[in-house]
């Protein structure tokens, strides 16, 4: 893809910030964002929105990271920002991710905000895997945040070819 215009589609790949371990009792799926977790989120929605990057819908995992890492998104872009929140992100493959993402709907540009190895391999999928590894040398990286691009409107079926407008993560990946 070589589009130089708006594209026809956008979507944003944002791994949860980084969370806490689990408490005594506690369950993986009510693990919350530690300090660092919360300035990342923090940042990542900050940054995004200073590039011009604007999701019209947050699709996301009802893990409470999750929800965590989306909320800063809201206060940036817009209050009015609609947040899906999908249980299936939690534990569902990247087929999953890609029927969320796809999915016929009116919104151009969709975040989805998941869980890895599934955010991961959902980016390999679509940018092939000598570019997601430039991108994120070292694995995708909490908060980290992939911009894709379509020329054409993607189904879950058939993705066809992203390009990668941009990746951010809030620190330098390692």
């Amino acid at each position: 893809m070589t589009s130089l215009g708006t594209p026809a589609f956008r979507l944003y790949i944002l791994r949860h910030a980084r969370a806490a371990w689990a408490q005594p009792g506690q369950s993986d799926f009510e693990r919350a964002l530690d300090d660092e977790g919360f300035a990342e989120a923090e940042i990542i929605a900050e940054e995004a929105a200073d590039q011009g990057y604007r999701p019209s819908l947050i699709i996301s995992s009802t893990a409470l990271r999750c929800r965590q890492t989306a909320a800063p998104f809201r206060r940036t872009v817009n209050e009015n920002l609609p947040i899906e929140y999908v249980d299936s992100l939690y534990s569902g493959g990247i087929e999953t991710y890609a029927e969320l993402a796809f999915a016929a709907r009116a919104e151009t540009s969709v975040m989805i905000v998941g869980h890895n190895p599934m955010i991961e391999e959902f980016f390999h999928s679509l940018v092939g895997r000598e570019i997601a590894e430039t991108a994120a040398p070292f694995g995708y990286p909490t908060a980290g945040l992939a911009i894709l691009d379509f020329d054409n409107r993607p189904t879950h079926k058939d993705p066809g070819s992203a390009c990668l407008a941009g990746f951010m993560a809030p620190r330098p990946v390692r």
